[in-house]
């Protein structure tokens, strides 16, 4: 397209939004739930959140990434890399840039692409150090001069005092930076720098200058994800005055290239590492759209057409605005504790950062397969960090966004279809499956929606899915799983938390199955679903790893998490890991008085110094007791007490994990968020109930930190909690009532909540040991 074309596309559009969809950008909520949200929580030592503009859900978080860290040095593996999972480290004070694509409170990462930096004075086309950043395109900055909202973020950098401001909508993501006045200007343009920078990382990139205002091409990268290659547009609100690049290739490219002055004012450039900067007139503030599209540069151009198709960055930082307040608004609480409220509006702010939509505004996406596809019917997604994410927050999707989990579902599904291993996705993202962590929680998810009765889907088909993926006997130790009932030690590592997290999965494949009116898949995979007792030691009381001789492995230490047979957990949190049968797991323990204090114990230990690699091991921050928060595998275990006769016990440990592991402040999350499971954990325990086994309708019951709440479901009822007599001190349950009817068990179920009504708690500081008895 021409420029004057493009210009006249983009003023057609501005004056429709203006004039015939204004209403997008009212302000259609009476309360403004953003003002609780705080994206810096979680972006100091391992919470691995970003601080940056994105909206619910979101394609673009446009965040800024404070340091370049190389995966390896001199060969080997660098430790420093874990701390910029998400590109920004709260500690620091330098800022490399604002890049366009990150994940939210993972453990590993890829993404950080597409970076822009404003610069005045001598252009540098290098990223500089933190310790000289002088050397380098890189500023300095204070928090004092740095803000993070709901879909908005700006900071002043200090080196250039240039003040830069971003926001978004789904796919584009749109910056602001007022220069100051008489300075020689510059923007880089970064398409070296990612997120763990491996060498060789980048594949190819190409740039076309399309005119004076648009620039379009794509990245091709090999990182966490083998085969990324993402397509973008970008667009300037003044006309671009010079342009140029640095290409930094090993082994450069000669040929009839060579005929060409590439590195100023040539309109395409191509190579495996290219730093590009561009100058403008800055009297006035320079705005920049960026846009992303999985398939084309040209999606990328739609993309930015149909959803900013002006200059007005206000608006669009309103609409932002406007679009978390529709998701946060989903659950009103009643609360006078401003930290709370931060807290709370915060776990749900993170928990509905992903997975994110991927596909352009017409639903092209890349596949599995690497080509492109067509979404219908559904709206595709990514990122499926399913180890974590299985346990509560799609889940919680199942209750507060029931129509994105069954998109979501449908994108699994479609990552089935088109998968040569005809397996459901395990950790994908991008049109690429990393196999990341163990087990195969697609099953649960989707067991869990149908169970649920949120399977707007074809069920049949989903169930083969399932049944198919367990049964891919090349994955991971599961045919010696299927073959020997559990997965042998000296075989295949990790082997008990592999035969624990199948057999888990084994019983969420017979749940499904069993609504669905398969009996032949029930009572197989119910039958295959108590293949944790293979691996467990009544002699030590504890799950243990097997050998292949079927003899228990001799060396074997419970409190130990290396080369035991476990994987982000020792024996005494894995040993608890059947979610789907706790009753069977308390009689195979001793009984209830015997697991009980079991449980009590495991909160109560000290851990001695040896099982952590040294006294401020990262790990630590999770734990209380040998409880480890940090790590999924614990967060139903508190919930057990349920199953004995100590439901109180239950209510007091939970309140502690409220308080000790979720608070304000940019340390305040303990340990990775894990794509908002340990968001979602906070939000059900928050209101009082929480789903131990998904693919079951039950939820456990603990104890409330909030006064009361109100869920606004999408099918137009609302669920209300309220707890009388609330606080610090009372976190003892004296009874319960469902609808004005007490409670004699500590549960209530899916339909319960769905159905809308109210459960009411009465609390108290001391126990009520009869309590559902």
């Amino acid at each position: 397209m021409k420029h004057n074309q493009f210009l006249q596309y983009i003023l057609f559009l501005s004056i429709a939004a203006i004039f015939g969809g204004s209403s997008v950008f009212s302000q259609d909520n009476a309360q403004d739930f953003a003002q609780y949200v705080d994206p810096m929580i979680g972006t100091a030592k391992m919470g691995h959140t970003y601080p940056g503009a994105t909206v619910p859900f979101g394609s673009i978080q446009l965040s800024p990434d404070t340091d370049t860290i190389p995966y390896a040095v001199d060969g080997h593996y660098n430790p420093d890399v874990y701390k910029y999972c998400a590109g920004y480290q709260y500690d620091d004070n330098t800022i490399v840039g604002f890049s366009h694509t990150h994940f939210s409170g993972t453990g590993h990462s890829d993404l950080g692409d597409f970076l822009i930096m404003p610069t005045t004075g001598e252009l540098k086309l290098n990223p500089g150090t933190e310790s000289n950043p002088e050397s380098g395109y890189r500023s300095r900055f204070s928090h004092d001069r740095e803000t993070a909202e709901a879909g908005y973020y700006s900071v002043m950098l200090d080196d250039y005092n240039i003040k830069a401001e971003m926001t978004t909508s789904t796919r584009v993501g749109m910056h602001r930076y007022t220069f100051p006045e008489g300075e020689e200007a510059h923007l880089v343009f970064d398409l070296m720098h990612g997120i763990y920078n491996y060498e060789d990382k980048n594949v190819w990139t190409f740039v076309r200058v399309e005119n004076d205002t648009l620039v379009t091409g794509y990245r091709q990268t090999n990182g966490w994800a083998r085969t990324r290659k993402v397509y973008f547009a970008l667009a300037f609100n003044k006309p671009i005055k010079n342009y140029g690049r640095e290409r930094y290739d090993k082994q450069p490219y000669h040929g009839f290239w060579g005929k060409f002055d590439q590195a100023h004012n040539f309109p395409e450039i191509a190579g495996e590492q290219i730093r590009m900067w561009f100058d403008f007139d800055t009297s006035e503030p320079l705005e920049v759209k960026l846009a992303i599209s999985p398939v084309s540069a040209e999606g990328a151009v739609q993309n930015m057409k149909k959803e900013i198709p002006g200059w007005d960055f206000d608006e669009v930082r309103q609409q932002a605005r406007n679009t978390w307040n529709r998701e946060l608004s989903k659950v009103d609480i009643s609360e006078e504790d401003q930290e709370e409220k931060v807290n709370f509006y915060t776990a749900m702010y993170h928990a509905f950062l992903g997975p994110t939509v991927y596909m352009d505004i017409d639903g092209q996406y890349m596949g599995i397969d690497r080509n492109r596809h067509q979404a219908e019917g559904f709206a595709n997604y990514t990122s499926f960090s399913l180890w974590d994410t299985y346990r509560a927050l799609h889940p919680l999707f199942n209750v507060l966004q029931p129509e994105r989990n069954q998109d979501m579902v449908q994108a699994m599904m479609a990552h089935y279809d088109q998968s040569v291993h005809s397996m459901l996705p395990v950790w994908s993202h991008y049109g690429n499956e990393n196999w990341c962590m163990i087990g195969y929680h697609s099953a649960s998810v989707i067991a869990d929606a149908i169970v649920k009765g949120n399977a707007d889907f074809d069920q049949k088909h989903a169930l083969e899915a399932t049944v198919n993926t367990a049964k891919t006997g090349y994955y991971d130790g599961l045919q010696y799983y299927m073959d020997m009932g559990y997965v042998p030690e000296d075989k295949n590592g990790a082997s008990v938390s592999k035969t624990l997290e199948y057999a888990y999965d084994d019983w969420a494949i017979a749940q499904a199955a069993k609504k669905i009116g398969n009996i032949q898949v029930y009572e197989e995979f119910m039958k295959r679903a108590e293949n944790y007792k293979n691996v467990y030691d009544p002699k030590s009381g504890f799950m243990r790893p097997k050998l292949s001789d079927g003899t228990f492995k001799k060396e074997f230490d419970e409190l130990n998490t290396h080369g035991q047979g476990f994987i982000e957990g020792n024996s005494w949190n894995y040993s608890l890991y059947v979610p789907h049968e706790p009753e069977a797991l308390i009689k195979m323990m001793g009984g209830k008085q015997q697991f009980s204090q079991h449980l009590d114990s495991l909160f109560t230990m000290d851990l001695p110094d040896k099982y952590f690699e040294n006294t401020e091991d990262i790990s630590r921050e999770g734990i209380i007791g040998n409880y480890v928060h940090g790590n999924e595998p614990s967060h139903h275990v508190a919930y057990l007490y349920d199953w004995t006769n100590d439901a109180w016990k239950a209510q007091d440990k939970i309140r502690m994990i409220l308080k000790m592991k979720y608070k304000n402040g940019a340390d305040g999350l303990s340990g990775n968020d894990d794509f908002g499971q340990m968001s979602a954990w906070y939000i059900f325990s928050t209101l009082g109930f929480y789903p131990v086994a998904p693919g079951s309708v039950d939820y456990a019951l603990g104890s409330p930190a909030i006064s009361e709440a109100t869920l606004n479901l999408e099918n137009g009822n609302t669920f209300k909690v309220i707890a009388k007599n609330q606080g610090d001190k009372n976190v003892y349950v004296k009874k319960v009532e469902l609808n004005g009817q007490e409670l004699t068990e500590p549960f209530i179920q899916h339909k319960d909540i769905m159905n809308g009504g109210e459960l009411k708690f009465w609390m108290s500081s001391r126990p009520n040991r009869k309590l559902y008895q």
